[in-house]
C-alpha cells in the first residue's frame, strides 16, 4: 500500500490517479474541506482517505501494509504569511514523516519546490550538499519552509543518520495541469485564464519592473503535472535511486510564450495586455527560473518532458474544454 499525503490537491491527486490506475493499493491523507477538492480523487479506487489530525496513529495501524509514504501535503501559497504554522506543518510534520519512515524502513519521497532557490543568484542546481543548499535564499516564507527541511535532509545523509530504505525530495518547478482548479489565486495561468482565452478576449500579465526583462518576457521552467508524476512513478519504479532532484523541463519560457500556446490551444487569435504587479509581490518575484536536469537524467530518468505547446495542448484539449475537467 502507498500512502499519499495532500493527495487531494493538485500533484498528489495526479500521483493518485497514476497510482490507482496502475492497480496500487492507495490511501489519501487530506483536509478535504468543504469546497470541490473532493472531486480530484473522486474516480479513483481508495483504500482509505482521512484527515491529517489522525497520521500517525493511521500510520501505526498500517505500518505492516505500508511500502511508501509520498509526501505532497503542504500549505503552498507563496504568499502565505502565518511563520508559525508554516514551519509546523511544511517542516515539522514532514521531519516527524521522514524518521517514521526511516525508524520502520519504509521508502519516502516528498515534494520540495523551486521556490528554494530565490532569485537565482547562485543557478538551479540542485546540489544536494549542505554546502550548496547553505547559499541558497529563498525569496518568500513558503520557499524558505521548503528549503529549511531539505538542509535538515542534507544533514541526516552526510552525518549517517538513519534514514529511509529509499528517499527522494522532488524541487518542482512551475507545474501546471488538471487539478489545480481550488487553489484560487495560486492556480496557473492557463487556469486563470483558459475562458477569457477561450471567448477570444484579452489575457493580462503583470508588467516587468525590471529594465533589462521586457513585459511578458518574464521566464518560468514551465512542466505539465503527468510529467511530475512521470517521476515519482520511475522513483517508485527504481528505489535504489535517492537524491535531491530538479523536477522541469530544463528549459525557460517567457509567459508571453506560455500565453500564446494557451491562445493556440483554443484556436483563438493572440491577445495580451498587461497589468501592474502588486506592490508587495515586486520585491519577492523571480524573473527567471530553469531547472537543471542533469542529475535526474545521470539517475536513469529517461522521459521525455512536454513543451508548453504540447502540455498546454493537452490541458486544454482533455481537460479544460471537456464537461468534466477532472483527471
Amino acid at each position: 500500500m502507498i500512502l499519499v499525503t495532500g493527495g487531494a490537491g493538485f500533484i498528489g491527486s495526479n500521483v493518485v490517479a497514476a497510482l490507482a490506475e496502475r492497480g496500487e493499493s492507495v490511501a489519501v491523507c487530506d483536509p478535504l474541506g468543504d469546497d470541490d477538492k473532493w472531486r480530484n480523487i473522486a474516480k479513483a479506487e481508495l483504500r482509505d482517505v482521512f484527515h491529517p489530525d489522525g497520521l500517525m496513529r493511521w500510520l501505526e495501524q498500517h505500518a505492516d501494509r505500508l511500502d511508501a509514504v509520498i509526501h505532497m501535503g503542504a500549505i503552498s501559497a507563496t504568499d502565505a504569511c502565518d511563520s508559525e504554522l508554516l514551519v509546523r506543518v511544511n517542516f515539522g510534520l514532514s521531519w516527524q514523516l521522514w524518521q517514521w519512515c526511516a525508524e520502520r524502513g519504509k521508502r519516502f519521497i516528498y515534494a520540495s519546490s523551486a521556490a528554494t532557490y530565490g532569485a537565482g543568484e547562485q543557478g538551479y542546481d540542485d546540489d544536494p550538499s549542505p554546502e550548496a543548499l547553505a547559499k541558497l535564499r529563498p525569496l518568500n516564507l513558503y520557499g524558505w519552509s521548503k528549503h529549511l527541511f531539505d538542509r535538515r535532509v542534507a544533514r541526516a545523509v552526510q552525518d549517517g543518520e538513519r534514514l529511509p530504505t529509499q528517499w527522494a525530495g522532488l524541487k518542482f518547478f512551475n507545474v501546471y495541469g488538471p487539478n489545480e482548479y481550488h487553489k484560487g489565486n495560486m492556480r496557473s495561468v492557463i487556469a486563470r485564464n483558459y475562458a477569457t482565452a477561450a471567448r477570444g478576449d484579452e489575457v493580462m500579465l503583470f508588467k516587468s519592473y525590471r529594465a533589462d526583462v521586457a513585459d511578458g518576457e518574464q521566464k518560468r521552467d514551465f512542466v505539465y503535472v503527468g510529467d511530475c508524476v512521470e517521476v515519482i512513478l520511475w522513483l517508485l519504479d527504481h528505489p535504489e535511486v535517492s537524491g535531491l532532484f530538479n523536477v522541469g523541463t530544463g528549459r525557460s519560457r517567457s509567459f508571453t510564450d506560455l500565453v500564446e500556446a494557451l491562445f493556440a490551444a483554443t484556436g483563438r487569435a493572440v491577445r495580451i495586455g498587461y497589468r501592474e504587479m502588486p506592490e508587495a509581490m515586486r520585491d519577492r518575484y523571480q524573473y527567471f527560473t530553469e531547472a537543471r536536469m542533469q542529475r535526474l537524467r545521470d539517475a536513469g530518468f529517461t522521459w521525455p518532458f512536454k513543451s508548453i505547446e504540447e502540455g498546454v495542448g493537452i490541458y486544454v484539449k482533455r481537460y479544460l474544454s471537456q464537461p468534466d475537467i477532472y483527471r
